[in-house]
């Protein structure tokens, strides 16, 4: 019996011994305690604008039910905290914990974020993704944004976009030439070779804009958000396909050192929760837009489709674009190059698996 306690007392101070010098090994996570998180979210778009707000705010609410209230995020309506357009440099230097927006809005200050947010004749939302999440996009993605303090996660997806709305109906090419239009991302600078005077504007700006005269033309989103927004009380004509934006993603951006602070359990939380907002921003706006379309016809709007000339026009511009983007900045071609590599793999098995139009 002595040597039997003996024994035992032995092992247990071995045990406490051993736990004590790895106490990291017993712990969801070795580098942080867990705590509660708690942080702003500035917002470029409207809470109550479909699908690009309020996917921000599912966010919101889905993040403190899956993490039992251990990370919280509390929305602010575009200018509350900062002006919509100035919330990257905000959550690069630390004066804003997070923001919600999409990547392509930062083309002035890191042009290759544009190829992570929509890309002129580019992919559909499950191509997109498979090449963001296994094809190398994903980590060309964060590598860029920790340059800037910033880690981005993709929050959001959205089904092709309207290709804008013109006060005139466009009949040629030429009657493209000098209208002041606004339009977003690598398609404004497509527009600005046909002829168009193109400019970034804010949601909340474009409406009084249009109004006023300022521009003749707006592209937005889709129709489901673009009736919200009133565009077809100022311009009757509406055109499709969105060449420019076939999918678009959106993002959460949060201060890399605040990112950094998390624990590994609570950075896999956002990561998931931001994951079934993807899922659910697919199946909504697909959803949504037929009755869209439908109280737009109602109300007179015109529905147009481009003629084949106008998009073999579109998309040789386009790859001009790109070649000309990609000889003025490194990340930009490195992110291109790898978007058609992979295209250019993945069409083996889109051509195989997928029915054509027309089949």
């Amino acid at each position: 019996m002595p040597n039997k306690k003996k024994y035992l007392m032995s092992f247990l101070i071995l045990f406490l011994l051993s736990s004590c010098a790895n106490p990291s090994d017993n712990s969801i996570d070795a580098n942080s305690s867990n705590k509660p998180a708690k942080f702003k979210m500035a917002s470029t778009y409207p809470g109550s604008l479909d699908i690009l707000g309020t996917m921000a705010k599912r966010f919101e609410a889905q993040i403190a039910i899956v993490s039992g209230g251990n990370i919280k995020f509390r929305f602010f309506e575009p200018g509350a905290l900062s002006p919509a357009l100035e919330t990257f440099d905000a959550v690069s230097y630390g004066a804003l914990d997070s923001a919600w927006s999409t990547p392509g809005y930062w083309s002035g200050k890191v042009p290759a974020l544009q190829i992570f947010a929509a890309v002129p004749f580019g992919p559909d939302s499950p191509e997109y993704m498979a090449w963001f999440y296994n094809g190398g996009g994903k980590e060309l993605f964060e590598e860029i944004y920790h340059e800037h303090n910033i880690h981005s996660i993709v929050c959001g997806i959205s089904p092709p976009e309207a290709s804008g709305w013109f006060k005139n109906e466009i009949k040629t090419l030429d009657d493209l030439k000098g209208i002041r239009m606004r339009f977003f991302g690598l398609g404004a600078i497509v527009m600005a070779k046909m002829g168009v005077s193109t400019q970034l504007l804010a949601t909340g700006d474009i409406f009084p804009a249009l109004e006023l005269g300022t521009i003749d033309a707006t592209e937005f989103s889709v129709p489901a958000v673009d009736q919200k927004l009133g565009f077809d009380k100022i311009a009757r004509h509406y055109y499709f396909p969105g060449w420019h934006q076939q999918s678009t993603f959106f993002e959460l951006m949060i201060n890399l050192d605040r990112w950094n602070d998390l624990s590994a359990q609570q950075q896999t939380q956002i990561n998931i929760t931001c994951g079934d907002n993807v899922r659910f921003g697919i199946a909504e706006g697909e959803a949504l837009q037929v009755e869209a379309i439908e109280i737009l016809k109602q109300r007179g709007t015109i529905f147009h489709q481009w003629p084949r000339e106008f998009l073999d026009a579109f998309e040789k511009a386009w790859y001009e674009v790109a070649d000309e983007e990609a000889e003025k900045d490194a990340d930009f071609k490195k992110s291109w190059q790898s978007l058609q590599n992979f295209r250019q793999s993945y069409k083996t098995w889109k051509d195989l698996g997928y029915i054509k139009a027309g089949n």
